[in-house]
């Protein structure tokens, strides 16, 4: 028998923000539809376990590969794309998820809050770009997507730094698509709504902590609020290989989206009253503390209602229920 040659292999899928949550979903997708895939994210020991769990699952070893990037750094984002296409030959597909939520009021917002979601949420997926689009217009094809949010389109109560950053990272990417067209190399704006992927342990919570963790993480536990993180993960990638420049998630993110963009005044409206009823600030407490702190000592109702939450987050290897380090 002949040896693989690098036009015979599977194609190639970069999956960042891939050591938990959703993009551990996409990555699982990915695999599940006969692509490698290179899971990336900060540290090199949890993608190791991230990799572990999908060969558990079921994936082929020799499909799955890591590759530790700092989204935030554009220097270590190129040297990092540089080693994979080395190390594995060109990447056809790669999927930004690498994301934080911080929850708390606009009044005890910092500038520290808005910094850090930039830097993951926004120029994240700029550096991304940066260093895998020239490589992918030079071969004619490849297909780019970016995870934002249906707060990238409207922003609601009490996350002004994700909406903030998720603004950005929809115009950036809606803007690369028109950019890209005729290229044979495509960009996807994703637009989830909220997905049950125990995201509630990995955010973060300034403010009246208890109180803010107590609204947010029923919030993306319920099922009929949220959608599951492998169903989220199934449309999202099917967007990206059809090269579709958007991708809806939710019924709720589409109503949403097109609400919004018919009456822009009354969702606003609406948002305010919808944050007049959530928890007020507290002079002081900018410090955001982790879900995953604060969930043992949530009132019983809430331990209950996030139920199906804490099931994704052990299945997503979510913070509290794994290594602290993502």
């Amino acid at each position: 028998m002949r040896p693989l040659t690098r036009t015979d292999r599977k194609p190639l899928a970069l999956v960042l923000g891939a050591s938990r949550g959703l993009g551990l979903r996409v990555a699982a997708e990915l695999l599940e539809r006969d692509h490698r895939v290179v899971l990336s994210a900060r540290h090199q020991d949890t993608l190791e376990e991230a990799a572990r769990q999908l060969v558990a699952e079921g994936a082929d070893a020799a499909d799955v590969h890591t590759q530790p990037i700092d989204a935030t750094d554009a220097d270590a984002v190129m040297r990092g794309i540089a080693a994979i296409e080395s190390a594995h030959g060109p990447i056809d597909v790669a999927i930004h998820v690498a994301g934080i939520i911080e929850v708390g009021p606009a009044e005890s917002t910092q500038l520290d809050h808005l910094r850090r979601a930039l830097d993951v949420m926004a120029w994240g997926p700029i550096h991304l770009a940066d260093a895998l689009i020239p490589r992918m217009r030079e071969r004619g094809r490849g297909r780019f997507g970016v995870v934002t949010s249906i707060g990238g389109l409207l922003s609601p109560p009490h996350l002004l730094a994700y909406s903030t950053a998720k603004f950005a990272a929809v115009g950036f990417t809606e803007g690369l698509a028109a950019s890209l067209a005729g290229s044979g190399v495509t960009a996807t704006v994703i637009v989830p709504g909220l997905m049950r992927t125990g995201s509630h342990r990995a955010a973060r919570f300034y403010g009246d902590r208890r109180a803010e963790y107590s609204w947010f993480a029923p919030a993306a536990s319920l099922p009929l609020l949220t959608a599951s993180a492998e169903h989220a993960a199934r449309r999202m990638v099917s967007g990206v290989l059809a090269g579709r420049p958007y991708v809806m998630i939710t019924p709720a993110a589409e109503i949403g989206a097109r609400v919004h963009g018919l009456a822009p005044g009354l969702t606003t409206r609406m948002m305010g009253v919808v944050g007049r009823v959530l928890p007020g600030p507290v002079p002081g407490e900018h410090e955001p503390r982790p879900g995953e702190e604060i969930a043992p000592t949530a009132p019983r109702l809430v331990r209950v209602l996030t139920t199906l939450g804490e099931r994704a987050a052990r299945r997503n290897r979510e913070p509290g229920l794994v290594s602290r380090r993502s």
